[in-house]
This record gives structure tokens, sequence and C-alpha cells, in this order.
């Protein structure tokens, strides 16, 4: 319409402005729409700039020559108005510049914003899957040491004691089955956690008979909150390492699930031997794993605390609970 109505006011007919302005901008919308589908296609990359003005001048160039062509063969009788066309040569090239370079740009932006888009998506994905590899890792290294401890047990049971050994057999096999169920989810609720590690703590148990005993407290309130599935097994594994392996007497293992107010947080204590143990250095691979799940769950370092009062060893894992 702008195009036409330039024209009309410098004398041209209606005709001439109608076939001039629909000619010259539809051809120039099929050279836009050539530039998106070939940025689409190939995209430049170090040569992006100079790419710009080459494509945008020799495109200009060719829509240029095109719409004198056809007017050419329209109006060949109308010698005034082919006269004005010819000297306007220079504005129209330079308005079809301007417009297939503004083009060209805004296309060279766009592809390129999702390129990144679907590279950073790629990317996140790639990284999910990794992380997902190695949670599945920290999770498996766990399970043959504690089996081979247990059967170390059962062979040490099976002639002097056999129903113990029986039992410990049955009580293994249901540990090893949670376990093969919890591996799908990487979340379950406290209870469900808490009857996991009761379920545990009758193992070792019949390992280390009436050495070992345990209390648990767990609040009402927080039962039902979320925590990593099988988070809590190799935190009780070390405070029963440090509590039993470098002492003689009995021991009481005490764990203690409170809601504290966006986190659930769980802490598990035992005695030890300052003489005979060092818990400081006591983080091993179970508290270390523990550490690396919390941060590849929750981006964060601060979940996973240890303390030393006298001849106590706590360690307190806070859990944040979705809003």
């Amino acid at each position: 319409m702008v195009h036409y109505s330039v024209l009309v006011s410098y004398g041209l007919t209606q005709w001439q402005g109608l076939a001039d302005s629909v000619i010259s901008n539809i051809l120039l919308a099929a050279c836009c729409l050539l530039i998106i589908n070939n940025m689409r296609y190939y995209l430049p990359r170090q040569e992006k700039y100079w790419y710009v003005l080459v494509i945008s001048g020799g495109l200009a160039s060719v829509w240029l020559i095109a719409i004198r062509m056809l007017l050419w063969a329209i109006f060949q009788n109308e010698h005034a108005y082919l006269e004005m066309v010819s000297s306007s040569s220079t504005v129209r090239f330079g308005v079809a510049f301007l417009m297939l370079g503004c083009m060209a740009t805004m296309s060279l932006l766009f592809f390129t914003q999702k390129e990144q888009k679907e590279m950073e998506a790629r990317k996140m994905e790639a990284e999910k899957l990794a992380k997902e590899a190695e949670l599945y890792k920290l999770r498996q290294q766990l399970q043959p040491h504690f089996l081979f401890n247990s059967l170390n047990s059962i062979s040490a049971l099976i002639g002097s004691q056999p129903e113990h050994a029986r039992k410990m057999i049955h009580q293994l096999s249901d540990f090893l089955r949670g376990t093969l169920k919890k591996e799908e989810r990487q979340l379950v609720n406290l209870e469900e956690e808490m009857q996991y590690l009761e379920l545990y703590l009758d193992i070792e148990k019949v390992r280390f008979g009436h050495r070992l005993s345990t209390v648990m407290e767990c609040e009402q309130a927080c039962r039902a909150m979320k925590l990593p599935s099988l988070l809590l097994q190799p935190i009780v594994e070390n405070a029963i390492k440090f509590g039993l392996y470098d002492t003689t007497g009995d021991i009481t293992i005490r764990i203690t699930a409170a809601a504290n107010k966006n986190y659930l947080e769980v802490s598990v204590e035992n005695p030890f031997d300052p003489e005979t143990s060092s818990p400081k250095k006591g983080t091993g691979f179970g508290l270390s794993s523990v550490q690396r799940r919390l941060y590849l769950l929750f981006a964060r370092n601060d979940l996973l605390e240890t303390k030393v009062n006298d001849n106590l060893f706590m360690t307190i894992v806070k859990i944040p609970q979705p809003q």
C-alpha cells in the first residue's frame, strides 16, 4: 500500500502503481521466503556477517532484474513509465537490500537461538542420563559390600547356629527383594524407608547378636515426607562399623527423624572409642556416596553433616521437601 501510494503521488496511473507494487512486493516476499528456508537448512558460522551481506545484495540484484523484465514486458509501449523505472533502480535496489538484509539477520538470529536451545536441551538430557547412571552406580556399589558381609556371617553361623543362619538367609532374601523394587523409584516415604531399615538391622543383629541394639524415633508428622530410596542404610552401616568394629562392649544405634521447617532431618548416633576409632575420618565410601547422591539430586553440599561429642558420633542428613 505504501509502494502504491508513493507511485501514484508521483503521477503514475492507478494501473501502473498497482501492477508495480504488486509485482515488486510479491517477488520481494518470495526472496524473503527463500532466505528463511536457506537459513533453516544452512546456518552460517564464522562467515555469517559477510554471508548476510552477500545473500542480501545478490537477491536484491536478482529481484531488480526480474521486476524490470516483467514491467518492461507489461508496459513495453509506455516509455515514460519505463524510463521512471530505470531512473528509480538505485532506490529500488537500496530498499530491497535493506528489506532482505533485515530478513536475513532476523532469520539468522531466530535459527541460531533455536539451535542453541536444542543443543542446551540435548546437553541437559545428556547430563540427566549421566546423573541417573551415577546414582544407579552408587546404589549398586553398596549392595555387594553388604552382601559379602552377610554371606560371610551366614557361612560362620551354618556350623554353630544353623537356625540363625536359616533366619538370616530369609531376611537377606527379603532385603534384596525390597532393594530390587526400590531401584525404579528415586524418592520414597520415610515410613517405607524405616521399614526397610528395620529389615537391614534385623540382619545385622543376627550377625552381631546381643552387642547391637537400636532405638528408632520418628515423629508422626514426618512419616509421609520424602527422601531418596536406600539413603539411610549406608549411614547406619557406617554407624555400626565405627560403633562395633573398634569396641568390645554392647552399643546402641539411635536413629531420630523429625520435621524441621521444609526439611526432613534424620540423625544417626553411635558411640565409639576415641582411642581406637577415628570417626572424623569415618566418612569412607558410605557417607561419601550419600554426600554425592544428595548433591546429584539437590545440587547442594550442605545437606550432610557429622558431629563428634565426647564418645558419640552423629551423622545428620537434611532432605529438602517440595513446597
